[in-house]
Parts: C-alpha cells; structure tokens; sequence
C-alpha cells in the first residue's frame, strides 16, 4: 500500500469530530492549530465547536497540549511502531499478545476503548509530528500511521496528516512529488531517481559521509540534524542560500544571502494540507532570490568542462 488518505484543513475545520495528534506538541509549535482549524471551531456539522469534538494525544511525555486532550496515551520511547502495529490488529479484529501491549506502556482496555471511538466517529484526522517521524522507526512509523488511516476508511472517513515543523517543507516534498514521482529520499546518481528512506535521506547520507559536498538551499540543517550529520557538514564544502545568518551557514565554506521568499521575493508557499498559496513581494530587496542564484549557478557548470579523476576510464560525449 502507498501514499496517504487526507484532505483540506477546512474540511478537518467542518468534519472533523474526532482528532488525534500523535508524536506532537501543536500547544507550543503550531499554537493557533487548535483554534483555527481542529478544536474550537463551530460549524454547520459541529454547531458546539470543542463540545462536539475528542481529542486524543499520544506521546511519550506529558505536554502543554495534554492540557487540551479528552485522552492522553503516553507510549513508552520507540514504541510508537510497536503501538501502531497492535491498533492495525485491533482494527480488523485480529488477536494481540499481550505481552506486546505492555511493552508499549498503555492497557488493552485503554486501546480497545481507543478502537471503538476510532471506527465510530464521523470523521477522523491523524496529525502527526516529529516526535513520531523522527525517533526509532522514523519512516516506518509514518507508513504505519498512513496506513492505519487508510485502514479505518472501512468503518468510517478517516484521513492523515504531518504536523510540518519547518516553513514549506511541504512544498518540497509536493514538487519533488511532481518532478520524480517521490516526495523525499531520493537519489539521482544512476541517471534517473530511485527512492528509498533510510538508504538515500539526507540525514543518512551525511551521517553514513556518503557525500562530499553539499548545497543548501533556505534550510538550516545545522540547526536541528544529529551531530554526526552536523559534523560531516563541516568537513565538506557546503554552500548555503539564506536570507540570514544560521546555524549552517557559520560551519559553511560559502554563504549567499538571498532575498526572503514572500516579503522581497516572489514564489508559492504550500500550507501543511499541501494547498498553494502564492506570495507577492511587499518590500525590494538589494539581494538576488534563490530561483536566479541557483540559474546563474547551474549557467555556470553547463559552462565548464566535465571534470574526471586520471585513473577513470575514459567516456565519449554521448556517455556524458
């Protein structure tokens, strides 16, 4: 199975009477979520607005955000695909150890409760957030919550969704999406894409020092990567496109400042439900934007000839 079931933020906004936020803190890292788009909200299918909606939070420490939960489920550290796995089961009503539902620190009751709510909403909505992405599983968590997801969609409407923890991050992963048919993880080195998670991420691949340069385009790695990823980059020419000093751009060989998308420059910013939203420039800027960089950059190499170690064997311009 692959992709994912979604929908709109305004349909979440509407429908939604049953939300679950899963590896998440939207209280401190989205703070208007909850009173634009999932709890407070009245609409002609939820007239009551937080009275007509459940929130379930999962994580593996009590947040600011539990404070707004009817449930709070606290999974025990890498247990989340464990968890995920044992509420697939559940949901086609296939037998469970129970050895396994300890292991993830909360009761089968509590998840046979969890069940039934799930498969007798209305409409339900999965975000999920690093906390899940980003721990033991990494991918293999967000498959398995997608695929929860779309499981359920036999019982009632249900559909998932990323809590984004970085400006446009889901404009990268929907043009990606549309030049490769894959949305990350991908590498071009035998001519056309391939895409494996795990093998060929960036934070893979910098950890593994598979690479031995690196470009960096409005994104401040340096910031929130592991160390060992943090260190690679410094040990290797690393270029950076930014509108302001960051993290990265003090371990780089070259910093190029650029003018800031959507106040100085133009472009298209995609919302977390992946709707495009066009920016207009509201300021000018004495830098160039990231879009003539990148072309003056690229006009620049197709100038120069292919460069080859002595030892490599020879290839004709038809191979190249």
């Amino acid at each position: 199975m692959g992709g994912k079931v979604t929908c709109t933020l305004g349909e979440v906004k509407n429908r939604a009477d049953f939300i679950v936020y899963w590896g998440g803190n939207p209280a401190e890292c989205h703070p208007r979520h909850f009173t634009k788009y999932t709890l407070m909200q009245k609409s002609r299918w939820l007239p009551r607005g937080r009275k007509d909606r459940t929130m379930v939070l999962v994580d593996i420490r009590e947040t600011k955000s539990a404070k707004a939960a009817d449930i709070f489920l606290q999974v025990r550290p890498g247990c989340d695909f464990e968890l995920l796995s044992i509420l697939r089961a559940m949901v086609r009503d296939e037998p469970v150890d129970p050895d396994a539902v300890a292991e993830t620190g909360i009761a089968y009751d509590v998840l046979e409760d969890l069940v039934r709510r799930m498969k007798s909403c209305r409409f339900g909505c999965m975000f999920f957030g690093m906390g899940l992405s980003m721990t033991r599983g990494k991918h293999m968590n967000s498959a398995a919550l997608l695929t929860l997801a779309a499981e359920l969609n036999a019982f009632t409407k249900f559909v998932a969704m990323p809590m984004r923890g970085h400006g446009n991050v889901t404009g990268a992963d929907v043009i990606m999406r549309w030049q490769t048919g894959y949305p990350f993880g991908i590498t071009f080195n035998r001519g056309y894409p391939r895409y494996n998670p795990g093998e060929f991420s960036t934070v893979d691949v910098l950890v593994r020092g598979d690479c031995d340069a690196a470009f960096i385009i409005g994104a401040d790695p340096g910031a929130t990567m592991p160390q060992p990823a943090i260190d690679h980059l410094a040990r290797i020419p690393t270029i950076v496109l930014d509108p302001h000093v960051t993290h990265t751009s003090r371990l780089a060989r070259v910093h190029i400042t650029t003018a800031p998308a959507g106040i100085a420059a133009p472009g298209t910013a995609y919302r977390m439900d992946e709707i495009p939203l066009p920016l207009k420039p509201a300021l000018k800027s004495p830098y160039p934007t990231d879009e003539e960089i990148v072309r003056r950059i690229r006009e620049a190499v197709a100038t120069r000839p292919f460069w080859m170690p002595e030892d490599s064997p020879q290839m004709t311009t038809e191979q190249l």
